[in-house]
């Protein structure tokens, strides 16, 4: 019980003190590790018996995958992010509209296809992190007074 307190309050300050881009970053993560699992279960569906728990299982990652790609679209900007922004949203309403289609098929392509394109956006979403977090680091001098 400890343990689990001690992570949840982990995992609360983790998010409260992360940067926009952090964040955008932390909700990708989340998203390709719950379309990882969805996809995973469904192959071991595919290769061998059946089991209605594990259709089940991969429903609610696909759905959780679709609710973070919903949370990424609402999250844009379209007055600063300008075509961007417009691109994005374009791709997400495509992750969305993939993701349910390729749910009600259990398409392992499709939903693996997807997860790549989240995957590669992630590490672009990485990258802009860092660089915007060494922007607005507020710059330290050297006291050599003594």
């Amino acid at each position: 019980m400890a343990y689990t307190n001690a992570l949840s309050a982990y995992k609360e300050t983790r998010i409260r003190t992360a940067s926009p881009g952090q964040l955008i970053v932390m909700l990708y993560d989340e998203a390709v590790k719950q379309l990882d699992q969805g996809l995973e279960l469904l192959s071991l569906n595919k290769s061998s018996k059946q089991d209605p728990s594990r259709i089940e299982v991969i429903g609610k990652a696909i759905i959780k995958a679709r609710d973070i790609v919903t949370e990424l679209m609402v999250s844009l900007d379209f007055e600063q992010g300008g075509e961007i922004a417009q691109n994005l949203f374009a791709l997400y309403t495509w992750f969305n509209k993939e993701l349910l289609e390729a749910h009600i098929a259990m398409d392992i392509a499709r939903i693996g296809a997807v997860k790549n394109q989240l995957a590669d956006l992630r590490s672009a979403w990485v990258d802009i992190a860092v660089k915007t977090n060494t922007e607005n680091r507020p710059v330290e001098g050297v006291n050599i007074a003594g």
